[in-house]
């Protein structure tokens, strides 16, 4: 078994070894791979594991060995998935492996922009208390997020996560989704409904042809002016011209985002300087925990594939 690894260094920064693959066969790792080497770096290889690199029909095409595509993500638009059922390639992805840490990471935007950490942290450091004539000094606004409307967009994995969590705080906890679940504990709504109500909306659906852009000029002017916006999911779901100049003129008081629709991020994207936009680097996914979960569910992938039943499998 030849196996090929395509964009090792998306999973780790040196604190995992690729070694572990090697008791399925021989394996060709690959830092980094562009999308025009794809099938190169491929060759005569059975089995390919990758991130975002893009297997395109064409690259299936060069590669006749092939017989399995393995996802290190959950997501995989980056596969041509009808090619790979018309050539008999089976494409598994890592489902439900992040939950715990994007939720967490969700809450982590959540208590920043309302308890105001950062910010009171430097006020200290600058001698604000110091200063202060009483025991305590509060010139930043905080709020408490009990009685705050959530409005979860999604309500797989991770979104019920992020729901029982902010049900925990004494949230307000609303829910769009596609499906509507039986087991759904909170109220379902529209997509108008949950951006016109929300105190704050969380994206955790997939991107899908409804779902790209769905964050737009139309849905952000029903948003309240103390809305957050927060999007760990796809960057496509976001027109970040609209949200820019939503941000910027002041129809919504924040965003914060894990994902944009270029990654690395673009220098010329409009969120770079926008007004309340915190910016971090598609980190939600990326403690060592949940990195080695994922490694695990990839292998465990592998081991189902070679032992004739598939797990995972998306196409």
């Amino acid at each position: 078994m030849k196996i090929c690894i395509l964009d090792w260094t998306t999973v780790t920064s040196g604190d995992i070894s690729a070694d572990i693959f090697k008791e399925f066969g021989d394996v060709s790792c690959y830092e980094l791979t562009d999308n025009e080497k794809a099938a190169e770096q491929i060759g005569d290889s059975d089995m390919v594991l990758c991130n975002k690199v893009q297997i395109t029909r064409q690259v299936m095409d060069r590669c006749p060995s092939l017989r399995y595509i393995g996802l290190f993500a959950t997501g995989y638009n980056n596969i041509d998935i009808e090619a790979a059922s018309e050539k008999g390639i089976t494409v598994c992805n890592a489902g439900s492996y992040s939950t715990g840490a994007v939720a967490q990471q969700t809450f982590a935007y959540i208590l920043s922009h309302y308890s105001k950490i950062s910010e009171y942290d430097m006020f200290v450091k600058d001698g604000g208390w110091i200063k202060s004539r009483t025991f305590s000094k509060f010139p930043i606004k905080t709020m408490e997020l009990q009685g705050k409307t959530l409005a979860v967009i999604g309500y797989g994995s991770i979104g019920k996560a992020v729901a029982e969590i902010g049900s925990a705080f004494g949230m307000n906890v609303i829910v769009k989704t596609r499906t509507v679940p039986s087991d759904c504990r909170f109220r379902t709504v529209s997509l108008d409904e949950a951006f016109s109500e929300a105190d704050v909306l969380t994206v955790h659906c997939p991107l899908t042809a409804e779902t790209a852009d769905m964050v737009n000029e139309d849905t952000l002017s029903l948003m309240k002016k103390n809305a957050v916006l927060i999007n760990t999911a796809r960057g496509a779901i976001v027109d970040e011209y609209a949200l820019a100049e939503a941000l910027n003129s002041g129809k919504i008081a924040a965003a914060y985002l894990d994902v944009l629709k270029e990654e690395p991020m673009s220098s010329e994207t409009p969120l770079r300087i926008a007004k309340n936009c915190v910016i971090t680097p598609h980190t939600a996914w990326a403690p060592l925990e949940t990195r080695l979960r994922l490694i695990e569910i990839v292998c465990s992938n592998i081991k189902a594939f070679l032992n004739g039943n598939p797990q995972n499998k998306v196409n």
